[in-house]
C-alpha cells in the first residue's frame, strides 16, 4: 500500500469510526421514530379512538435528543463514554452506572463502518468518488441492521440512496453511466415487484416488502442494470442457507419471518469492494 494510499484510507477509516457511532443511533432510534410517527397519523386520523395520545404532549424524540442512555438503569452517557471504540474497551463492554453488559454490536459497527470507509480512501482517495461510497457503504450498512431488527426498510434511508445514487452517476462520481443506472433503478424495482406480486397471487402471502423494491432499485442506481443478476444471485443463495440455517436451530423468530435486506446489503458491498462479475464468480457461474 503506497504512502497517499495509506494515509487516505487512514483518514477515511477514521471518519468511519465516527460515523459507524452514529448509526448505532440511527439503526436504534429511526424505527422507534417511525411508530412515533405512525402513531400520530393514527391519532390525526382517528382523534377519538386515541384522545390520549393526542391529549398529552409527547417529549422530542429524534437522532439527536434525548440524550443517550443505558436502558438498564437510566445512566446518561457522557461525552468521553460514547469515543467510537475506545470507551467500549476502557469501560470493559459494561455500563459505568450500572456495570450491565453492552451490546458487542455497538463496536462491530463502528469497526465494520470503519473498514468500509478505509476501503473506499484506498480505492478512491480522499475524493468526491471515495465520500459518495463510503456514505453507500453507511447507508447500506444501517438499512442491513435496521432490517435485521425490525424488518422494516424506512424510506428515510433507502429513496435518499436511490436518488444520491442516480446524482453519483450524473456527476460521474460512482463509475456508472446515467443511462445504466436510471435503468438499474427501474428494473431493480420492478422486478422485485413483480416476484411479490407472482409470490402473492400463487400463496395470497406477502414473500417481501416493498422496502426491498427501494433498496434494490438503489443498488441498481449505483451499480447499473448489468449488476442485477449477480447481486440477487448472491443475496438470495446466502439468504436460502442463512434462512435454512435458522430453521434448523430453531431461531425463527415469531412470524417465521428472515427479512432480505441484509441479504442485499451484504452482496452490494461485496459488489462495491469486488465488482458484480467476480460475486457469479464466487458463486460457481
Amino acid at each position: 500500500m503506497g504512502g497517499t494510499e495509506a494515509l487516505d484510507a487512514l483518514a477515511l477509516g477514521l471518519l468511519g469510526l465516527m460515523v459507524g457511532s452514529f448509526l448505532n443511533v440511527v439503526i436504534h432510534r429511526l424505527p422507534k421514530m417511525m411508530e412515533l410517527r405512525w402513531v400520530a397519523e393514527c391519532a390525526e386520523l382517528n382523534p377519538v379512538g386515541d384522545q390520549n395520545f393526542e391529549a398529552t404532549p409527547q417529549p422530542a424524540f429524534n437522532l439527536m435528543v434525548p440524550r443517550s442512555r443505558c436502558p438498564h438503569c437510566g445512566h446518561a452517557i457522557q461525552w468521553f463514554e460514547n469515543i467510537p471504540l475506545i470507551s467500549y474497551v476502557a469501560l470493559k463492554g459494561r455500563c459505568r452506572g450500572c456495570h450491565a453488559g453492552i451490546s458487542a454490536r455497538y463496536p462491530a459497527v463502528e469497526l465494520v463502518c470503519a473498514g468500509l470507509f478505509a476501503w473506499c480512501g484506498w480505492q478512491w482517495g480522499l475524493t468526491w468518488s471515495g465520500l459518495a461510497w463510503s456514505g453507500f457503504s453507511a447507508a447500506v450498512l444501517a438499512l442491513a441492521c435496521i432490517d435485521w431488527d425490525t424488518t422494516l426498510l424506512p424510506d428515510d434511508i433507502t429513496l435518499p440512496l436511490l436518488w444520491a445514487g442516480l446524482c453519483a452517476s450524473a456527476l460521474n462520481l460512482s463509475g456508472t453511466a446515467l443511462p445504466d443506472a436510471v435503468w438499474g433503478a427501474v428494473l431493480g424495482y420492478l422486478s422485485l415487484w413483480l416476484v411479490y406480486w407472482a409470490f402473492k397471487l400463487a400463496t395470497g402471502k406477502e414473500g417481501m416488502g416493498y422496502g426491498d423494491f427501494k433498496l434494490f432499485a438503489a443498488i441498481g442506481a449505483w451499480f447499473g442494470w448489468q449488476a442485477l443478476i449477480p447481486v440477487i444471485l448472491m443475496s438470495s443463495v446466502i439468504g436460502a442457507m442463512v434462512g435454512i440455517a435458522i430453521k434448523m436451530f430453531s431461531q425463527l423468530r415469531e412470524g417465521g419471518y428472515v427479512p432480505f435486506g441484509p441479504f442485499l446489503a451484504l452482496a452490494a458491498l461485496t459488489s462495491m469492494i469486488f465488482g458484480p462479475q467476480a460475486i457469479l464468480s464466487l458463486i460457481g457461474l
